[in-house]
């Protein structure tokens, strides 16, 4: 191959996916995103950076006749107007799955009314649509009308005899939105009614929610009911639209630490049978954080198509001291997760650039290992965003960790350094062991069985991992070994 210059590349792309300029050209199917677009599943899971916004974002921009998608991103959403929709009189759980159905089902009107050129694609579906375009123009005054102003409380629903309810006690066929609520059961079934019949079989119709940890806090019981409540409707909306043989997935993107804190009926049947996770890999099948960066390194040295393997960027003819490889090196200090290791590389990049190589143009061992301090403060930051909500005292335990001050340490090391600082404190240091479990801060060591050796045991390699009171040996994370100064030394 031609000699790469890596002194002319600038990054290897954004941490984040709405900063992430790679992120279309260098967009990797995950079987999550094949999951839900093929209509197998609507709940996608995974860890804050995982590239569950990559998949909401290909699902937007994925233009085909046939296929067609509405986004909601709730970092501008009127969530003080959705509060107002909250039945009363009905389990907590409940309290809002009507609202969120007649979102989803204004969200499908949008698309039918005016992105779907096959409608009306028979006569069942030109007499399900011209009611419901009268009732969508009627009541919102417009045939695509912003979703922003659904739930807008002097709005008024109006209700011809094309579109009527069943059962109508309101004086003139209106409904004002603030009282929706006590309407809105009747009103869902016959738009539902109307959509379903409308939707082409034909097609594939997705309405996709993403971004909703903003605003997350585990002291508002409102917002555990807000997302179960959208939870329970996209799976009623998905089970109701199969069972007509029509194309519909209502996606649901969330972060898997939130989805765990969340209690609902049927809460083991929606895991079970309609969620799938974003999860990657460091080796083996499906896909590999080396193929993603691989699939980077193409777009930005110029390859013009052709493939850019690691081992060109990488001088992999050189173990680390720890005799590992660079690439397993780098993948030991994520949590296996797109963000991690592109800011992994962008920061070794920065140092080849500062510095240069000896190792003919691609990144040496000494590259990798004066990065590590950048990127492992910006672990630490990460983790920060994500368990401090659910964890408040969690940087106290990180300072036991410092104080223990190696990475491999026994459950009495952590005890007798918690006692000796907090020793009027009634937390108990087993649980502050298991929170930091949970989230991957530690690992503890598994003893070997009939089938081999010992391993330690991740959250963030197997969610259904759970903490082990019994363990002795455990392990922080390396990729926080440097932002908390610890030593490889062990007890």
């Amino acid at each position: 191959m031609g000699v790469l210059d890596l002194k002319l590349v600038d990054d290897f792309g954004a941490i984040d996916a709405d900063a992430d300029e790679l992120l279309r050209d260098c967009f990797q199917d995950h079987e999550a995103y094949s999951r839900a677009r093929e209509n197998k599943s609507f709940l996608v899971l995974g860890r804050k950076g995982s590239g569950k916004t990559a998949i909401y974002k290909r699902f937007l921009t994925e233009k085909a006749y046939d296929r067609f998608a509405y986004g909601h991103s709730f970092d501008d959403y009127p969530w003080h107007h959705h509060d107002l929709q909250a039945q009363t009189g009905v389990p907590e759980e409940r309290r809002y799955i009507h609202s969120w159905k007649y979102l989803i089902l204004m969200s499908l009107s949008k698309i039918v009314l005016n992105q779907d050129q096959s409608q009306p694609w028979s006569e069942e579906a030109f007499e399900a649509l011209v009611p419901l375009e009268d009732f969508v123009v009627d009541s919102y005054g417009s045939r695509d009308p912003d979703v922003r102003q659904l739930f807008s409380p002097d709005k008024e629903l109006k209700f011809k005899s094309t579109l009527r309810l069943p059962v109508l006690h309101v004086t003139g066929e209106r409904i004002r939105v603030r009282e929706l609520p006590q309407h809105v059961q009747e009103v869902n079934r016959v738009i539902q009614d109307h959509i379903l019949r409308a939707l082409n079989p034909n097609h594939y119709y997705y309405v996709c929610f993403d971004q909703l940890d903003l605003g997350f806090t585990t002291t508002q019981p409102e917002y555990a009911q807000r997302l179960v409540g959208l939870i329970l409707a996209a799976r009623d909306l998905f089970v109701a639209a199969k069972s007509q043989g029509k194309k519909l997935n209502v996606v649901v993107f969330l972060r898997d630490d939130i989805y765990q804190d969340l209690q609902f009926e049927d809460k083991n049947k929606v895991t079970e049978n309609y969620t799938s996770r974003v999860q990657w890999r460091d080796y083996g099948e499906g896909l590999t954080l080396r193929q993603l960066m691989e699939s980077r390194f193409a777009a930005v040295l110029g390859a013009g198509g052709r493939g850019v393997p690691w081992a060109d960027v990488f001088d992999e003819e050189r173990e680390m001291p720890s005799r590992q490889s660079k690439y397993k090196h780098i993948c030991d200090r994520t949590f296996l997760r797109p963000r991690d290791v592109i800011k992994f590389c962008n920061e070794i990049l920065k140092v080849y650039r500062q510095q240069g190589s000896s190792s003919g143009g691609r990144f040496d061992n000494s590259c990798v290992h004066l990065a590590r301090d950048a990127y492992s403060d910006y672990l630490l930051s990460e983790l920060d965003d994500e368990i401090a909500k659910h964890v408040p005292g969690y940087k106290d335990y990180l300072e036991v960790l410092k104080s223990v001050g190696t990475e491999r340490f026994s459950m009495n090391d952590f005890v007798v350094k918690w006692r000796a600082r907090y020793s009027d404190d009634v937390r108990d240091p087993m649980n502050a062991l298991e929170r930091l479990f949970e989230f991957s801060v530690v690992g503890y060591l598994k003893p070997g069985g009939r089938g081999g050796g010992s391993e330690y045991v991740w959250r963030y390699q197997d969610p259904r991992a759970r903490f082990d009171s019994t363990a002795e040996t455990f392990r922080v994370h390396p990729g926080f070994k440097e932002a908390l100064d610890l030593s490889r030394a062990s007890s």
